[in-house]
């Protein structure tokens, strides 16, 4: 069953402890959200969106806390289970996508939530799903080592998941339109529960606590890069893949706008300043090329840097 007291308290304080990180981070505080949906509609709930915008390190960055019921689960959520298309459901979770304005610091992507389906007459089916992943725009190998590392280390009490998360991570974050990876990956799963709850929970949380440590070492490395209008340019064209991705392809867009959730607090991942160019590609041997040669394809960033020929 679903310990909906123990996920709600994990969640929320989760939430508290990466905003006050990112805080640190920036400088600068978050607003905060509190919602409430009341009984009888699609959806009911409550939720705390945390939001940054032109900070001073993240041009745009949010933390989403929510927990609803609904009637329906919607189509997104029932892809790999049709059995349960149309139940009633619970959702819970945290979800968070940070944007910095500097073209040398990744954007990152990280989210853990706990869904149990209700089916008349049945018993409930509870699984869990998350991960985190990053986008860089300049590739740095040290970078993507650690993150991959960080990864694994928080799987490495569970012998086996690294190995099957990672490469779930790189064929999800793939645009397939394009025939290219969002960024350098990191770790996905979805539709989990093979560990039962308590322990398909203690997975989750390990993820989810290892958000910080993956990433902040990284933003405090490159957050005082220099840069100008080239590097910004190419960010913004970059970041345009990462709109076409939520929109077309990511089931936790879909499933919040198909249950009739908050639409300000689901498109707070889009980044504020996008591009798109016609049939554009970066000059050989440039920095931007070396995005697409060196880092935009699967790789076993965590065994570390390859050595040199």
């Amino acid at each position: 069953m679903m310990d909906t007291q123990a996920l709600r308290a994990y969640f929320l304080d989760l939430q508290r402890r990466i905003v006050a990180g990112a805080e640190t981070l920036d400088g600068q505080p978050f607003l905060t959200d509190a919602w409430t949906r009341e009984p009888g509609g699609r959806l009911e709930g409550d939720g705390i969106t945390r939001l940054i915008e032109n900070g001073g390190l993240l041009e745009r960055g949010g933390c989403n806390f929510s927990h609803v019921k609904g009637k329906a689960l919607p189509p997104s959520a029932t892809a790999h289970r049709p059995e349960l298309a149309g139940a009633p459901f619970e959702a819970m979770g945290v979800s968070l996508v940070f944007h910095p304005r500097n073209p040398y610091v990744p954007t990152v992507h990280m989210n853990v939530r706990c869904f149990a389906a209700l089916p008349a007459g049945r018993e409930p089916v509870v699984w869990f799903g998350g991960g985190m992943d990053l986008t860089p725009y300049y590739g740095f190998e040290e970078d993507a080592v650690h993150f991959h590392q960080a990864c694994r280390q928080a799987l490495a009490p569970w012998p086996g998941l690294h190995a099957r998360f990672k490469p779930w991570c790189d064929e999800y974050f793939y645009l397939k339109h394009r025939q290219e990876p969002r960024g350098v990956g990191g770790i996905f799963f979805d539709d989990f529960n093979e560990l039962g709850f308590e322990e398909s929970f203690a997975m989750t949380r390990a993820v989810g606590d290892a958000f910080l440590g993956a990433y902040l070492p990284i933003a405090e490395r490159r957050r005082d890069t220099p840069y100008g209008e080239r590097e910004r340019g190419f960010q913004g064209y970059r970041r345009g893949r990462y709109v076409e991705f939520n929109l077309v392809f990511d089931r936790g867009t879909l499933f919040g706008l198909q249950s009739g959730g908050r639409t300000e607090a689901i498109l707070m991942s889009m980044p504020p300043v996008v591009h798109w160019r016609y049939d554009w590609a970066p000059e050989p041997g440039t920095p931007e090329a070396r995005l697409y040669t060196d880092f935009l394809r699967p790789r076993d960033w965590a065994d570390g840097p390859v050595a040199a020929a």
